[in-house]
């Protein structure tokens, strides 16, 4: 079922990737009053006193940025001109107090647009005063005004409702005036989580903006209140309004199921959300007590999900086994760590097309169990710290990609900057990678982009997931952990790297243990805890342009896993044709397949292509043999050294070339 409001409820799904910014549009339903002709005239107007249109103001002021000037006289007059922005529908049932849908009220909850109000048919605004009584499962809020409307009467009620007869289902369109339209009680159906109650179930037509209007019978009696629509079939949902009337003042009551999902794994947790609130509150106090209730679940999933076999999670357990044997893909793009159906760990990532940027720059896009994925290559007139220093520069690079836009009539119109963000922190990952978090406000569109970037010599490599501005926290829960599994190499030209090691307060602090050092036109040298080389212009060039590439995976230490290099390779510039390349590779284990098995008794024995022999491939020769371990330790990493270059030459030349490479490399693992 899905709710009548277009403001997304997560009584299905907890986290929800939203792709498209087009999602946060909250729009009332539009439209000339009509009213069905077997209605008594009579109780019109009563029926228009007493039902009310939820709305929330529109934002005073617009940070962003857009292509053209936004054609605002594209949409309709009374959309252009209204300073609100239409949510759902309420009614008054007497006493001072009102009633709208659960879920309508919780748009309002973390909202950019600020607290929600009740709009009369004349155009007159009050502000929600208390909350009297809440519950999320029936889907229900009773409430107070500041100030009470004049003239209201409330309607009447029929508790025990005959099926099978007309019934009118009521709405409040954007201030239009009152949409009544009509059709039959069908029949009823218990409620999904345990049969508590009974949802009843109407053919009267219901439309995003009919979320918490009042449901009458033949003679304009109050029934039920109108929540959601059958997404398979025309029957729509109504809580009977008895149910309102029975539970009890005083307390907001939290009892739902809420599955809840991480896109690194295929485990979904079927917990329910619950928790009471005492009540009356203001709205302000109820919004914050409902939030805090709802971020500890939150947590509380996340943390049940992370210790849900905790020895099967990556770097650990059988199915991480054949990922921590292979070799590292020296890939620019970044993947997401993710555990397919039999249990195994793998890299995963579906790349889209390349856009160009001056200076040599470009992003590329890509999408991994829904989580989108960016690498920044910055212009070549953009420093690191000038890039990393200011986030705006990012995010308008970024929307070039054109994955924003505003939707005003029939036009999109493109958005070319958020302006500053509201968030800009930072956060260490489990690997001790340091990420820079920033948050946008989108508040036309209630909506939040946020991203975690990763300073990389190139640029950056950046996770973004785009939500509602009530959902930050989950989103933010839910990209802390992502962090952890998402995979990158270390790539760049010398410039870059000169530029990107210069600030060491971004540094990951793997790289406490790494040491580059180089002199254009004379020297390159590399050096870590596990090997070191260098190497001169004799055997490659080095210049501003040559390109290296580190790449990272997890390794099993002496003090556990820990993230570390596992590949070196050194390009004399961008086009794959002169290159040198250390690699390691450790003992296979039980678990990884016999394809490495076989690969590994090579490496051991100096077979083929380890043997220091010279082969051509089309126009690149290639010749790699094994690095010495140290004396006397145990052989369960081994080193491979390779060097390629352009053109077919002989063994003589290429293994000259090798051992000006074997003699200044050294292994110092243990």
């Amino acid at each position: 079922m899905h709710d009548l409001d277009v403001v997304l409820r997560r009584a299905g799904a907890m986290r929800s990737a939203i792709l498209r910014l087009a999602l946060f549009a909250l729009t009332g339903l539009c439209g000339a009053a009509a009213h069905a002709a077997s209605l008594d005239p009579v109780v019109l107007p009563k029926i228009q006193s007493a039902t009310f249109e939820v709305v929330a103001a529109k934002p005073l002021s617009d940070p962003l940025t857009y292509e053209k000037p936004l054609p605002l006289e594209l949409l309709p007059y009374q959309e252009r001109n209204d300073k609100y922005n239409s949510i759902g529908t309420a009614f008054a049932i007497g006493n001072h107090r009102y009633v709208t849908a659960g879920h309508v009220l919780l748009a309002g909850v973390g909202s950019l647009w600020g607290p929600l109000s009740l709009r009369d048919a004349a155009g007159h605004v009050y502000a929600i005063d208390k909350i009297e009584k809440f519950s999320l499962r029936r889907d229900f809020v009773v409430f107070s005004l500041v100030g009470e409307p004049a003239g209201v009467a409330a309607l009447d009620v029929d508790a025990k409702p005959a099926q099978n007869q007309v019934v009118y289902a009521v709405g409040n369109a954007l201030g239009t005036g009152v949409v009544i339209r009509d059709g039959l009680y069908t029949s009823d159906t218990p409620e999904q989580q345990d049969g508590s109650w009974k949802w009843m179930r109407f053919s009267a037509a219901a439309s995003p903006g009919n979320s918490g209007g009042p449901l009458l019978d033949k003679d304009g009696k109050l029934i039920g209140v109108v929540l959601m629509k059958s997404a398979n079939e025309n029957l729509n949902y109504a809580l009977p309004i008895s149910e309102v009337l029975s539970v009890p003042d005083g307390v907001a009551d939290i009892d739902e199921r809420m599955p809840y999902q991480l896109g690194i794994v295929d485990t979904t947790l079927n917990n329910i959300f619950k928790g009471r609130i005492s009540l009356p509150l203001s709205l302000a106090d109820f919004s914050a007590s409902y939030r805090k209730l709802e971020n500890a679940y939150i947590d509380e999933q996340l943390r049940q999900l992370l210790a849900k076999d905790p020895d099967k999670l990556f770097p650990r357990g059988s199915g991480s086994a054949r990922f921590l044997h292979v070799a590292a893909d020296l890939s620019e793009f970044p993947a997401l760590m993710v555990r397919d159906s039999s249990g195994e760990w793998t890299s995963s990532v579906k790349r889209g097309p390349r856009t160009a940027l001056p200076g040599n720059g470009y992003v590329d896009a890509g999408i991994a169990n829904g989580v989108v994925l960016f690498h920044l290559r910055k212009p070549d007139d953009v420093g690191s710290r000038q890039l990393y220093s200011e986030p705006g520069r990012l995010m308008d690079t970024l929307l070039k990609l054109g994955f924003l836009n505003r939707q005003v009539g029939s036009e999109k119109v493109k958005i070319t900057s958020l302006g500053k963000p509201v968030l800009d922190t930072r956060e260490v990952d489990a690997w001790h990678r340091l990420w820079q978090v920033r948050m946008w406000a989108v508040p036309d569109q209630n909506g939040m982009v946020i991203t975690y970037s990763l300073p990389v010599p190139d640029g950056y490599v950046t996770m973004m997931q785009l939500g509602s501005g009530g959902h930050q926290y989950m989103n933010l829960a839910d990209m802390r952990v992502l962090a952890d599994f998402i995979e990158v190499d270390y790539d760049g030209t010398l410039a870059q790297w000169k530029d990107y090691l210069q600030d060491t307060t971004l540094l990951p602090t793997m790289f406490k243990d790494i040491h580059v050092d180089f002199e254009y036109g004379h020297r390159f040298s590399y050096a870590s805890k596990r090997i070191r080389f260098d190497f001169t212009p004799t055997l490659q060039k080095i210049t501003p342009n040559s390109v290296l590439t580190l790449g990272f995976l997890n390794v099993v230490d002496r003090d556990g896993i820990v993230m570390d290099v596992v590949d070196v390779r050194v390009r004399e510039d961008a086009n794959e044709r002169n290159w040198i390349n250390i690699q390691r590779r450790v003992s296979p284990s039980d678990d990884p397949d016999d394809d490495y098995k076989s690969s590994w008794r090579r490496l051991v024995e100096q077979k083929h292509p380890y043997d220091g022999v010279a082969v051509s491939d089309g126009d690149i020769t290639r010749i790699s043999t094994v690095a010495k371990p140290p004396a006397g330790a145990a052989a369960a990493a081994l080193y491979s050294a390779f060097y390629a270059i352009e053109g077919n030459h002989p063994q003589a030349f290429m293994k000259a070339r090798l051992d000006l490479l074997m003699q200044n490399l050294k292994v110092i693992e243990h």
